[in-house]
């Protein structure tokens, strides 16, 4: 899966760039829909994230690719990568971050059940 966002102002920190919060909560967002698409009988919840390394200060205006693209799965969780992509001042599209999300599915009682592919 592939999405797009423009950061704007209000996603800013203090020093003028995007703010890491901002772009962690696109990545487990985007990833979690991708989720939801592929398993859309489970209740899927945030398990973990693989590591977080800020290699570039994003700037105001710039338009975010996030490529999205499931990793690994198994019984009742499943990983999805997160690549995020972007031209800096100009220059060729490059990566700028990538992470990889795991979800976990639960039932009513928040106890983990097996995942349960395309409704069946």
């Amino acid at each position: 899966m592939e999405t797009f966002t423009l950061v704007r102002p209000e996603h800013l920190n203090h020093h003028g760039q995007l703010f890491g919060g901002r772009l962690l909560e696109w990545v487990d967002e985007y990833a979690w829909l991708a989720a939801a698409r592929d398993y859309p009988a489970n209740e899927l919840v945030t398990r973990a994230m693989d590591s977080i390394d800020f290699k570039y200060g994003i700037p105001n205006g710039s338009i975010l690719r996030f490529s999205i693209g499931k990793e690994k799965e198994g019984t009742t969780s499943v990983t999805y990568k997160v690549e995020v992509f972007t031209k800096i001042r100009g220059k060729k599209e490059q990566l700028v971050f990538s992470n990889k999300v795991t979800f976990v599915a639960i039932n009513q009682e928040g106890t983990k059940v097996p995942l349960v592919k395309d409704g069946k």
